[in-house]
């Protein structure tokens, strides 16, 4: 109970208010009372508070029937979300219009404990004549503010009776009651929080293509994952709460293994008498003590074929360092630089031309940089629609778009926070993303399509091209401010035909490696072809000696590959053709003779003419439809 000083001073901050609130002290009911509509939609709000408040109003109820009393439950704005009472009291109330739905604030009810509890957050007991409003001077109220765990207000319970029933008491119980609401309310939650962390811990593990199991310390599995069942083709209720001898014969080495600090990692297995092998790591539980309680074994299917040049996916990086084939003193050079500069957060741009393997250098810069142990998201900015690509890099909000996915998508940003994020093709993304993308080079953060929240992010920005960015800027193609943002650390990566000494290490490098991969032997290489090797331009570079090599392979040492270094011979006559051809005409004319031109030239190849035309493939698209051009 409040000291009688401080309640009149309750009070009387009350009836200051309510002057201020401009309420009125004669009006027949309060001023707020909510539609039918509205008040569905706050019953559905408050769902669990009304669930948990109503066995505890009916048990405190079941003390005061028929002793002319009723209670109500409101929100946190004072809004009545239930009443349950003796029917005369709840007749007389609806006549002054205290119904679910009524508003109860002190704005809308004057002084009166709901109100005002809610108000100064205490709880209070009104009386008679101290009610702002004179229709409820027959009243006493009795109100106790509810509160969630944390501490913020989310209801308030009221035990309204006549005023000649006024007794401190009838505050005490009421008191009582919200007490037992609060405790209920916390142990929900609790339940809950275990509830959500065990549906969590399930969800990751089956997630995962990972087997895992878990085994207490006399060798019982207590966990096992879907992918564990379906590696080791058993059922999860055949290895539950049993021995773990069926799975793991050896777990007792292992256990006293793990006891003497040593580890257990990456141990090939073979599985049973299926044959089936496994990589192993195991790790220890341990409880408060560092007593080791039991274990989590994780295993997965080894992989015997070694492909050094399969393409990354998801979000790891492969590749490192030891990786990149050579001796010469450009690719020396050029893995020195990168090694220098893998753990600067400064954004890197590298450009060379097409398969010198820029995506690998990016790889090993991250794997080499002090945020290898996180993602690295990948992008190809010119193989994703214009349409897509804002989403693909910064996600999108539930409802954003029509076909967006329930709850919402991170983008790679979100992917790659912490960790790195590759940009490949960079000098295809459109004008407008280019935007977008300095802001957040700028800002460390996004917002998702659809949103408004800003989302900090930690990424390092590796960029990679093709073409010549500065030439790109000339053009008006791509924007100065971000080339120089991008081009902080420049790598260059030269081409295959200016790595003295490298294609004679590659070749033999990747004689063994597809031959392991198709399951053949080495074939011998005649003079006459090893010359050729040597002597072609490669102007696809490292991918096109790896696929010409390839080729080599599948036909025991001979090949239909063509060594013609004809590319620029080809280029200087395609050029002059379109120059000789370039009559008096209009600029429209003009443009759309050297664009069939080129294209006829070169049999319809889009990069090849894009090329000689300046111009990117979107640009060319655009003009052969605006030219209904036709081409061979």
């Amino acid at each position: 109970m409040l000291e009688e000083n401080t309640y009149q001073e309750i009070l009387n901050r009350s009836y200051e208010r309510c002057i201020k609130y401009g309420v009125e002290k004669n009006i027949h009911y309060p001023s707020r009372i909510l539609k039918k509509k509205e008040l569905n939609i706050l019953m559905r709000k408050n769902f669990q508070l009304i669930n948990i408040a109503k066995p505890f109003m009916e048990i405190l109820y079941d003390f005061l029937r028929g002793s002319g009393f009723s209670l109500y439950l409101t929100d946190e704005d004072g809004v009545v979300l239930t009443i349950i009472g003796d029917e005369d009291i709840i007749r007389d109330q609806i006549k002054v219009g205290i119904i679910e739905g009524t508003d109860m604030s002190e704005k809308s009810a004057g002084t009166n404990g709901i109100g005002t509890a809610l108000y100064e957050d205490c709880s209070v007991q009104i009386l008679g004549e101290e009610h702002f409003i004179k229709i409820f001077h027959i009243w006493t109220c009795s109100s106790a503010v509810i509160h969630n765990e944390g501490k913020d207000i989310i209801g308030c319970l009221n035990l309204t009776g006549r005023r000649q029933l006024a007794h401190a008491h009838t505050l005490g119980l009421v008191v009582a009651a919200v007490k037992s609401i609060e405790n209920h309310l916390k142990f929900e939650r609790t339940q809950k929080e275990l509830f959500k962390a065990h549906q969590y811990l399930n969800r990751v593990m089956n997630s995962l293509n990972l087997g895992i199991f878990a085994v207490d310390i006399e060798g019982i599995v207590k966990a096992i994952n879907n992918s564990a069942c379906d590696m080791l083709n058993i059922k999860e209720n055949d290895v539950i709460n049993k021995n773990v001898n069926s799975v793991l014969s050896n777990w007792e080495e292992i256990f006293d293994h793990l006891k003497n600090g040593r580890t257990y990692e990456d141990i090939e297995i073979v599985y049973s008498n299926k044959k089936k092998r496994f990589n192993l790591n195991v790790y220890p539980i341990k409880d408060k003590e560092k007593n080791i309680n039991g274990m989590v074994c994780i295993f997965k299917d080894i992989k015997n074929v070694y492909n050094l040049v399969n393409k990354y996916t998801g979000r790891t990086a492969q590749y490192t360092f030891t990786d990149i084939i050579g001796k010469s003193e450009q690719i020396i050079k050029l893995k020195k630089q990168a090694q220098s500069i893998s753990n600067s957060p400064s954004t890197v741009l590298i450009q060379g031309e097409s398969g010198t393997g820029k995506e690998l250098i990016a790889q090993s810069i991250h794997n080499n940089s002090d945020r290898r142990n996180y993602s690295f998201v990948a992008i190809n900015c010119g193989a994703i629609p214009k349409s897509l690509i804002e989403s693909e890099l910064f996600g999108y909000e539930e409802g954003a778009f029509t076909g967006a996915k329930r709850g919402g998508c991170a983008g790679k940003f979100e992917l790659a926070n912490k960790g790195t994020l590759f940009l490949d093709e960079i000098g295809e993304m459109p004008l407008d993303m280019q935007i977008n993308l300095l802001r957040v080079l700028q800002e460390g953060c996004i917002t998702r399509i659809g949103g408004n929240k800003c989302i900090n992010v930690n990424v390092r920005i590796i960029a990679a091209t093709n073409k010549n960015l500065k030439n790109e800027v000339e053009k008006g193609t791509f924007r100065e401010d971000l080339y120089y943002r991008l081009s902080v650390i420049p790598i260059y990566v030269p081409p295959l035909r200016e790595r003295t000494g490298d294609i004679e290490i590659l070749i033999e490098h990747f004689l063994k490696i597809k031959s392991l991969k198709l399951g053949k032997s080495i074939p011998n290489l005649n003079k006459n072809l090893y010359k050729k090797l040597l002597n072609y331009d490669w102007p696809g570079n490292i991918r096109e000696l790896e696929n010409c090599i390839e080729n080599i392979v599948n036909m025991d040492g001979d090949t239909y590959f063509s060594f013609e270094n004809k590319k620029t011979v080809k280029e200087k006559k395609n050029h002059s053709n379109i120059e000789l051809q370039y009559n008096m005409c209009s600029l429209k004319e003009l443009e759309e003779k050297a664009i069939n031109i080129c294209l006829n030239n070169y049999n319809g190849n889009i990069s090849k003419s894009c090329k000689v035309l300046g111009i990117n493939r979107s640009t060319l698209y655009a003009k052969i439809k605006k030219y209904n051009i036709k081409f061979r």
